[in-house]
């Protein structure tokens, strides 16, 4: 069975992000960059799938510029067999990166996909549904446990009201929550073996994708500073600055 994971390059998440002085966006400039946390445990749970027999190859994939090959090379050294690089340095929405990773699995031919829920740049939690919608894929979010199981894949899922387990025929999308795995860490022998593993690189005109987007960003801003907190001295000045001037009773 073929297992692909889909990862993403982003702002590495102890870097504080700063907002460019014309508003147009996150400055970019000289900052770590780093593979994103829920990508990561997705390609975790692909390696252990390998691990114990169950997949036979493990191909990530990830849509971005060229630095991202960097990223590509840390889940090779985590223990992805090989890599695929969508390159475009235009900034695209969920739907475009669907559209181009549907073109992947297309060429690929893989039984499970695997994709963090979300990124922790953006933060949509839309890119595995709406590869699940264009695939026509059978799709389980937000996973705390995945068992493969013949030509089906049972997926523990966390909602509100507890756990729910749904079983999924192959293939199948399954987007990762925290709490599926711990990732390891790319040891010094892996992440040299990482360098010499295969990594492809397209561009979307080769897939026949068109990337062009229907949303604009208008203006990006910081959020506002939070103000100091006070003390109060009683119940009824409690109240009466929560309603007076919090304005929220």
């Amino acid at each position: 069975m073929k297992v692909m994971a889909a990862v993403k390059r982003v702002v590495d998440y102890n870097v504080k992000v700063r907002v460019k002085a014309d508003g147009t966006g996150v400055d970019l400039a000289n900052v770590k960059m780093a593979l994103n946390p829920f990508c990561e445990i997705a390609v975790e749970e692909a390696v252990r799938l390998k691990e114990q027999g169950i997949a036979t190859e493990v191909v990530v994939v990830t849509v971005g510029p060229a630095s991202a090959q960097e990223q590509l090379r840390t889940a090779l050294a985590l223990g992805a067999d090989r890599a695929v690089l969508v390159e475009s340095a235009d900034e695209l929405g969920s739907l475009a990166v669907a559209k181009l990773l549907k073109a992947v699995v297309d060429k690929e031919q893989p039984q499970l996909v695997i994709l963090g829920k979300q990124a922790i740049d953006s933060d949509n939690n839309q890119t595995g549904q709406m590869l699940a919608a264009l695939t026509g894929f059978a799709q389980g979010t937000f996973a705390s446990r995945v068992e493969v199981a013949g030509d089906k894949v049972n997926v523990t899922r966390e909602i509100d009201g507890g756990l729910q387990t749904v079983a999924l025929n192959l293939p199948a999308i399954v987007t990762t929550d925290l709490r599926l795995n711990e990732p390891r860490y790319a040891s010094l022998p892996n992440i040299m073996k990482a360098k010499k593993k295969p990594l492809e690189t397209v561009v979307p005109d080769a897939l026949g994708v068109s990337t062009a987007s229907t949303s604009k960003t208008l203006n990006v801003e910081a959020p506002a500073a939070r103000s100091a907190g006070i003390k109060v001295k009683s119940v009824a000045e409690l109240v009466e600055k929560l309603k007076n001037e919090a304005k929220v009773i």
